[in-house]
């Protein structure tokens, strides 16, 4: 699946609203792809938050929290403890026969609610997304797969923007920069337990899927 070509956002929308069901405390079972010990990947966003430092309206996001979200399963106290264990087993079992891949980055886009980067090529993420999908399907009947693929971006972000406004002077500064694109390995798909309490998601491992061939 193909993604239109990223454009740049106008106009910046504060990121931390409080979406439907979250609070304070409150923790998420979802799909992520993470990013330990990428170097070349943390290189890049490192070049990019430098440029940044100097807007007070963006929130950087640390390395150790640099992610790609994917697929939502639900909210912790909402979820049973073993549907959540029979959905990792058959991500589990259906990402084993997937082979690792290796994502680029370069260009930073900047959206409404922040300034990320997009990975090349798209199509892999997509794939993975869609087999965790059909992980959950199997538990939960394809009737009952939480999101759409409709509203899916692939993106990794760099900073999240923390109030609205005009977005021409982030596009300027991260426009003035050359920079090498980076890779990153993909080897696994991480099913963890997400807070975003304090203007950062963080998140503790529940299961992870190996991507193993």
């Amino acid at each position: 699946m193909s993604e239109p070509e990223h454009q740049n956002a106008t106009q910046l929308r504060n990121h931390w609203w409080w979406r439907p069901g979250w609070r304070v405390g409150r923790r998420f079972y979802t799909w992520h792809l993470t990013f330990e010990g990428q170097a070349e990947l943390h290189r890049l966003v490192s070049e990019y938050q430098a440029a940044l430092r100097g807007f007070p309206c963006l929130d950087l996001i640390p390395q150790q929290w640099l992610h790609l979200t994917m697929q939502g399963v639900g909210f912790t106290d909402e979820v049973s403890d073993a549907d959540v264990q029979r959905i990792a087993e058959a991500a589990q079992k259906r990402l084993a026969n997937m082979e690792p891949v290796t994502l680029t980055f370069h260009r930073p886009v900047v959206f409404e609610e922040a300034i990320v980067l997009p990975p090349t090529p798209a199509e892999a993420v997509h794939q993975i997304r869609a087999t965790i999908r059909e992980a959950i399907a199997d538990v939960w009947g394809p009737d009952h797969v939480p999101e759409s693929n409709r509203t899916f971006r692939a993106h990794v972000s760099a900073a999240y923007v923390n109030a609205d406004g005009p977005a021409t002077a982030i596009t300027d500064a991260l426009s003035k920069l050359d920079t090498e694109p980076a890779s990153a390995e993909v080897s696994a798909a991480s099913l963890i337990t997400l807070g975003r309490d304090e203007h950062v998601y963080t998140w503790r491992a529940f299961a992870t899927a190996p991507l193993t061939g």
